[in-house]
């Protein structure tokens, strides 16, 4: 079967290119190796952002849409200390121009806005080879491959599509996030949800934090943010949900107990987060009829912008394809150069926080920016 433009994963960024694909009379075809589009949750809150994030949407002219299901009040911000003093704190007056949405709901409004059968669900991608003329063919565990004039990956942090491209392969950065989540925050953790606020949480010190969102219904989500090896996180059994907290909560003995509460507390099993990045100065040299998008292509250090860099690329990537139909490689060539400027751009501002998150002048290091 020859698809078009072929688009690897159902993510923000792949969604949003598919949908400016189409809003231009493109067709284009998704593959994701998840069953359906409720086969899993899709994580917490994403800031979106005006310059990057928005214009996507506006772009694949969802940005009504996307304003009915701004989280109001989610823009707030606070930083405390260990012992729980509030150190800094902002909150949502409406005029920060970062909306807070949860990702499940964003993807929802881009799927919505898709004909019926543009994404393919249930098709995990076992191989990808040249066929030569910037022709590729993809394979499929238990489904018949695909070939096409134009692949896509936007496939994620350990893209299946990256190598026709790049040897890159991430690296772990030496910090590692556990999630958790409490629910009903106000009725059934209360001195937690006072701590969290009505927007995010941070409570940092050098190494180590834990960051919240409050999010719809009372939700509190929570990443703890840890400054240790792969192997420290090797010696705990995430399947004792119990024992792995209390371990995790060890590291933050002495802490405000409203703080701690958001680990030990969990209502879900804790999840394991490595971080891991691509180097600052990704890129590669053209290869016809193949690119990639979001963190397949420029995957960095969490900043509040990967899921607005991601959209932002597949905005920019289908007006490429759409303004020069008979030549796309001159189209990806634009594309590419300008997402390389500005992933490696955002890369290097990645660092600079996470620095100023955990280096040591936390949380001093991030008030200053809020401030300065």
């Amino acid at each position: 079967m020859h698809t078009p433009v072929t688009i690897i994963g159902a993510g923000l960024g792949g969604l949003t290119l598919a949908r400016v694909l189409h809003v231009h009379g493109v067709p284009a075809t998704v593959y994701e190796a998840e069953p359906s589009a409720r086969a899993r949750t899709q994580g917490g809150q994403l800031d979106i952002h005006e310059n990057n994030g928005q214009a996507a949407l506006e772009a694949a002219g969802l940005a009504d849409a996307f304003r009915a299901i701004v989280h109001e009040g989610g823009e707030a911000l606070r930083v405390l200390s260990p012992d729980g003093a509030v150190l800094f704190d902002a909150p949502d007056d409406g005029a920060g121009g970062r909306p807070e949405v949860l990702r499940g709901d964003l993807r929802r409004v881009l799927l919505d806005s898709l004909p019926d059968g543009t994404v393919r669900w249930g098709r995990k991608v076992t191989g990808v080879r040249s066929l030569g003329d910037g022709r590729h063919e993809v394979s499929f565990a238990g489904e018949p491959a695909v070939t096409t004039g134009l692949l896509v990956g936007a496939d994620g942090a350990w893209s299946k599509v990256r190598p026709l491209l790049s040897d890159a392969r991430p690296a772990y950065v030496g910090t590692s996030y556990v999630e958790t989540y409490l629910y009903d925050g106000d009725t059934r953790h209360p001195a937690s949800a006072k701590a969290v606020g009505s927007g995010s949480l941070f409570a940092l010190a050098r190494g180590k934090g834990i960051q919240a969102h409050r999010e719809s219904g009372g939700t509190l989500h929570t990443y703890v943010a840890l400054s240790k090896p792969q192997d420290w996180f090797a010696g705990i059994d995430f399947t004792d949900s119990a024992a792995a907290t209390a371990r995790i909560a060890e590291e933050f003995d002495g802490w405000a107990p409203e703080l701690t509460a958001l680990i030990t507390d969990g209502e879900t099993a804790p999840v394991l987060r490595p971080l891991h990045t691509l180097p600052d100065d990704h890129r590669w040299d053209r290869v016809p009829g193949v690119t990639l998008l979001g963190d397949a292509a420029h995957l960095m250090i969490p900043s509040g912008e990967g899921a607005n860099l991601a959209m932002y690329d597949g905005a920019e990537l289908g007006r490429a394809i759409a303004a020069r139909p008979d030549d796309i490689e001159a189209a990806l060539t634009a594309y590419e150069e300008a997402m390389f400027r500005r992933s490696s751009e955002e890369a290097g501002e990645a660092v600079l926080l996470h620095e100023r998150m955990f280096g040591a002048d936390a949380p001093h290091g991030l008030i200053g920016m809020f401030t300065g």
